[in-house]
């Protein structure tokens, strides 16, 4: 049996649930509202199914992973998930799942991957692939869409257009 790696971030954003879904959905404009993403590349489809390559730092460390994006939206609210197609997080899933609140959104991202890479493969997905680059890219990514839609981002208003 292979070893799982499983990484939660969780953050409330003051903010309502379509704003933020439209944020975290527009993975092409990511590398203008991250700073940490160098690039979104769409590789195919569109709308609520697209292929993507990502490519982010962590700290000064390029990482690179190619995924499939797909928007779920027969329920209220949306869930965005991803599955990682090539790169070393070949077989992550992703879910991006929203819980409106009366004061705003909880917004979690959850990540699961078992690496099939022989004997010590979970070891190093669970050690240091899960919580120092997978939970900190999302950490990040969570953070600064926070600060984007509670308005507190002095690049974008709280929709995520550049200020004039």
């Amino acid at each position: 049996m292979r070893r799982r790696m499983r990484t939660e971030n969780t953050v409330s954003m003051a903010s309502n649930v379509d704003r933020i879904v439209a944020l975290a959905a527009d993975v092409e404009r990511w590398p203008i509202i991250l700073p940490h993403y160098r690039w979104v590349t769409l590789l195919g489809g569109g709308g609520d199914r697209k292929t993507v390559e990502m490519a982010a730092r962590r700290g000064r460390i390029p990482v690179k992973w190619r995924a499939v994006q797909e928007i779920e939206r027969d329920g209220h609210p949306p869930i965005i998930r991803y599955h990682h197609i090539w790169g070393v997080t070949k077989g992550m899933d992703v879910a991006w799942t929203f819980e409106p609140l009366p004061s705003g959104t909880n917004v979690r991202i959850d990540h699961d991957f078992s690496p099939s890479w022989p004997l010590v493969g979970g070891v190093i997905a669970d050690k240091i692939i899960g919580p120092q680059f997978v939970a900190a890219i999302a950490g990040k990514t969570l953070e600064t869409i926070k600060a984007i839609v509670e308005d507190r981002d002095e690049r974008f208003n709280h929709d995520g257009r550049p200020r004039s």
